[in-house]
């Protein structure tokens, strides 16, 4: 059953640590008018909502879900990928994908399932096992899986504590039950926890094994500037650069 918006409203701000004083100010209302509207004494506009959501930085989806709870439709489309509106949407990522061969890219959505990628991931996925590698594909899951890339990881302690840090703090942030779910299956998986990055590294490196080598990786996220659309929202691209000369010639040969 879903909570009333003012409970939904005040769990936001109290997970982005903000005091009704400091929310208020951002929101240039009264915080007589913000306890009421918590504690369900005002029923807030859509407006309103939209405006607290914004200050609160809550992700698309959950304010679609908060003006449900307030009894307004939701005001962000969530369009398919493969919808004709978001041609211009897919069209670009591709160019973002091709564009960066001959090193690896992928478009990953909110839960870091591979929506697509370019040629050069083969590289990274092969010998994984094939039942990873069966949609809907989760890049998470494929880097750390005993069955995965785990195995072929020279760094793996280090890789996995990066990666386990970061989807705590992405779960943390969206308040998803899906990540709390997805980062308890990934801390179960074997592989340790590696020492924090030290203060002179520039970028945590994702080390590969391949035919007799080490291939050295850093990676970029790239998401859309300005998102309406709860889909365009959610989508990022992981692009990996080489992290050395070596690697980079590798690549390209």
């Amino acid at each position: 059953m879903t909570q009333p918006v003012g409970v939904l409203l005040r769990e936001w701000r109290e997970r982005r640590r903000l005091s009704q004083l400091e929310l208020s100010i951002q929101a240039e209302i009264s915080t007589r008018h913000l306890s009421f509207v918590e504690t369900g004494r005002s029923k807030p506009t859509s407006a309103m909502i939209l405006r607290l959501t914004e200050h609160l930085d809550v992700p698309l989806r959950e304010r679609n879900t908060l003006l449900l709870a307030g009894g307004y439709a939701p005001a962000y489309p969530e369009g398919r990928l493969d919808a004709p509106q978001l041609r211009a949407v897919r069209d670009s990522l591709r160019q973002v994908l091709t564009g960066h061969e001959p090193f690896p890219a992928v478009v990953v959505d909110r839960v870091w399932t591979m929506l697509d990628a370019n040629a050069p991931v083969g590289l990274l996925t092969a010998g994984v096992a094939p039942a990873l590698l069966e949609p809907p594909v989760n890049v998470l899951r494929l880097s750390l899986h005993p069955g995965g890339l785990a195995p072929r990881i020279a760094n793996l302690e280090q890789w996995r504590a990066h990666l386990l840090g970061r989807l705590q703090r992405q779960a943390r942030a969206t308040g998803d039950p899906a990540l709390d779910d997805l980062l308890a299956e990934l801390t179960a998986y074997p592989g340790g926890t590696g020492p924090a990055p030290a203060p002179h590294d520039v970028v945590v490196p994702l080390r590969i094994r391949h035919d007799g080598t080490e291939l050295r990786f850093f990676s970029i996220t790239a998401v859309f500037g300005s998102p309406m659309d709860v889909t365009v929202a959610e989508l990022a691209i992981e692009s990996f650069f080489p992290a050395d000369a070596a690697t980079a010639e590798a690549l390209r040969a």
